[in-house]
């Protein structure tokens, strides 16, 4: 990490919450890493509403595309404020259950669920998203910190 990077500025980092969702959507052709992977994570997703058998494979791959988002993220974000609050849970680990809600999302109006449960799961990828810009303005203006989960020999 260079030593010119300014808390703050890392506004490129941190895809917006509508192309996070486009990518979970499967709208493709960003060449940015984060909307890489949370295209990749929400084809995982899709295969685990529809695995008949083990789905050891398809979860070994989130873990791997969790990690991928993890470390890119280590490695371009400048370092927080020394009072920076400390996030629960890793960016990776965020954007896998906003792959995840957005397939159950895009799932409940295919499988036409009841209008309740419909409602239910947006509301929940709604306020995950919601959740992601925030957690992404603090992360990028130093004001919160991410654990850091990049040891390859930590599993998820």
């Amino acid at each position: 990490m260079s030593a010119s990077r300014r808390p703050g500025t890392p506004s490129n980092l941190f895809p917006s919450k509508e192309l996070l969702l486009d990518s979970c959507a499967g709208k493709r052709g960003a060449s940015h890493p984060v909307l890489w992977a949370a295209g990749e994570l929400a084809l995982a997703h899709t295969e685990l509403r529809t695995a008949a058998g083990p789905r050891g494979e398809i979860a070994i791959r989130r873990t791997s595309l969790v990690r991928h988002i993890d470390r890119w993220l280590a490695a371009e974000l400048p370092s927080a404020h020394g009072g920076a609050h400390l996030h629960t849970e890793s960016v990776g680990a965020v954007i896998d259950r906003l792959a995840r809600y957005s397939v159950l999302a895009r799932g409940a109006l295919t499988d036409r669920h009841p209008e309740p449960e419909l409602h239910h799961a947006w509301h929940r990828l709604s306020e995950l998203a919601l959740g992601y810009r925030d957690l992404a303005f603090e992360v990028g203006a130093g004001l919160r910190r991410i654990p850091d989960l990049t040891d390859p020999g930590l599993t998820l």
